[in-house]
C-alpha cells in the first residue's frame, strides 16, 4: 500500500527571519527615540548658549525687549534655514540663497517704483520670478547631473552680479533703490508683510501690568515683528510637510537613495526641482519683509546669509549627505544665531568673537549629530 499522506511543512522561521521580527517588535526606550531625533544637538546647543549668555550677559538680554532683538534677526536667516533644511534633507544644496535675497529685491523694488503695479500684485510677481529661478537651478542640477553646490555657485555669481547692474541701471548709478516704501501704499497687505502684529495684545498685557511699560502705560514693545511670525508659521508647515505627508515621505527617500527612491515610484526629479523653488520662494519672501521694514533695497541685501542658512541647518542636524534633518532642527539653529550675534553685544566681550563662535558651534553640532547617529544605529 502507497502511502499518500504529503510531509507537513515546517512553519518554524528561519532564524534570520526570527531575528528579524524580534528587532521590529522590540520595544525602544524613551531615551533612544530621543537620541534619534536630528534636532537634538541644536536644541542641546540652544540650551548651553542660554546658559552662558545667562551666566555672562546684562539681565536686559532676557527682558521680552531683548527676546525681540533677538528673535528678529533669527528671523529673518530661519526662513532661509528651514528652507535649506528641507533642501539639504532632499539630498541638494542652495548656495545662491542669498544673492535671490538681493535680486528679488530688486525685482520687488522695480515692480513697485518702475512698474507702479499694486503692492499685491508687486509681491505676487515677485514670488513667480523667484519660482522661476529654483526651477531653472534645479532642472540645471537634474539635466546636466552637475553637483548642486557648483550650480548654484554659479547663481551665486550670477544673481549678485545681475543684482548690481540691475541697480545701477534703475537708479541712474546707484546701488541702492529707495523711496519703496512710501510708493508702495498702505494697506492690508502691507500689514501682512511689514511691522508689527498684536499690538491690541501687548496693550492689554501692559494695562494689567503682565509686560514692561513706560510711564505713560504704553509698552516696551508694542507687538511682535511680523517676520517672526513668518519664521513660526514656516517652521511649522515645514515639520507637518516632512512628518505628515506623502510629500515629507519623498523628501527623504530622494535625499537617501535616489535610485532606489525612483525605483519606488517617488517622483525624485519633481521632488527636487519643487525644493529648489521653494528655496528661491522663501528668499523671496525674505526680500519683501526687509524691503518693506527699510523702504529701500541695494546690492549687498543678503550677502552671505547662504552660508548662514547652511550653518544653522547644519547646527539643526541636517546631515551633508541628504537624507537627515529637521525644520524644527534649523528653527533651533536660526535662534542659536540670533542669540550669539545679539547677545554678545549684552555681554563685555568683543562682538567680533560672533564669527568664531559659530564657527566652533558649526563643528560641535557636526560632531554631537554623528557621535548620536552613530551610537543609535551601532555605525562604526
Amino acid at each position: 500500500m502507497v502511502n499518500t499522506t504529503q510531509p507537513v511543512a515546517d512553519l518554524t522561521p528561519a532564524p534570520a527571519v526570527k531575528k528579524l521580527q524580534d528587532e521590529r517588535l522590540k520595544e525602544v526606550s524613551l531615551l533612544t527615540k530621543i537620541m534619534r531625533r536630528p534636532e537634538l544637538g541644536a536644541l542641546a546647543g540652544l540650551i548651553l548658549v542660554t546658559i552662558f549668555f545667562f551666566s555672562t550677559a546684562d539681565s536686559s538680554m532676557f527682558t521680552l525687549a531683548g527676546v525681540m532683538n533677538i528673535l528678529s534677526p533669527a528671523a529673518q536667516l530661519g526662513i532661509l534655514a528651514i528652507a535649506a533644511a528641507l533642501l539639504m534633507i532632499g539630498g541638494e544644496f542652495d548656495l545662491s540663497i542669498g544673492s535671490m535675497v538681493a535680486f528679488t529685491g530688486l525685482v520687488f523694488g522695480a515692480f513697485i517704483t518702475l512698474s507702479g503695479l499694486p503692492l499685491i500684485v508687486a509681491i505676487a510677481a515677485t514670488f513667480v520670478v523667484a519660482a522661476f529661478l529654483g526651477a531653472v537651478n534645479g532642472q540645471i542640477v537634474i539635466r546636466t547631473r552637475l553637483p548642486s553646490f557648483i550650480v548654484t555657485l554659479a547663481f551665486l555669481f550670477i544673481l549678485r552680479g545681475l543684482s548690481l547692474v540691475g541697480l545701477k541701471w534703475a537708479t541712474g548709478g546707484s546701488t541702492q533703490m529707495r523711496g519703496i516704501g512710501a510708493q508702495s501704499g498702505e494697506d492690508w497687505v502691507r500689514e501682512i508683510f511689514s511691522g508689527t502684529a498684536l499690538e491690541g495684545l501687548f496693550s492689554w498685557l501692559a494695562a494689567h501690568d503682565l509686560i514692561a511699560k513706560f510711564p505713560n502705560g504704553t509698552p516696551t514693545v508694542t507687538g511682535v515683528p511680523v517676520s517672526i511670525l513668518w519664521f513660526i508659521g514656516m517652521a511649522l508647515a515645514a515639520t507637518w510637510l516632512l512628518l505628515r505627508t506623502r510629500a515629507g515621505n519623498w523628501i527623504f527617500a530622494a535625499g537617501g537613495d535616489a535610485n532606489a527612491a525612483r525605483n519606488s515610484g517617488v517622483p525624485v526629479d519633481r521632488v527636487k526641482t519643487s525644493l529648489f523653488m521653494l528655496t528661491a520662494c522663501a528668499a523671496a519672501l525674505v526680500a519683501i519683509l526687509t524691503v518693506l521694514d527699510a523702504g529701500s533695497t541695494d546690492a549687498r541685501r543678503g550677502f552671505q546669509k547662504e552660508f548662514e542658512a547652511i550653518i544653522a541647518a547644519v547646527i539643526g542636524g541636517c546631515l551633508l549627505t541628504g537624507g537627515y534633518g529637521s525644520a524644527i532642527g534649523a528653527f533651533f539653529g536660526a535662534i542659536i544665531f540670533g542669540m550669539v550675534s545679539i547677545g554678545l553685544t549684552y555681554t563685555r566681550f568683543d562682538s567680533d568673537w560672533f564669527q568664531v563662535f559659530l564657527g566652533a558651534m558649526l563643528l560641535l553640532a557636526v560632531l554631537f549629530n554623528n557621535f548620536i547617529r552613530r551610537k543609535v544605529t551601532g555605525e562604526r
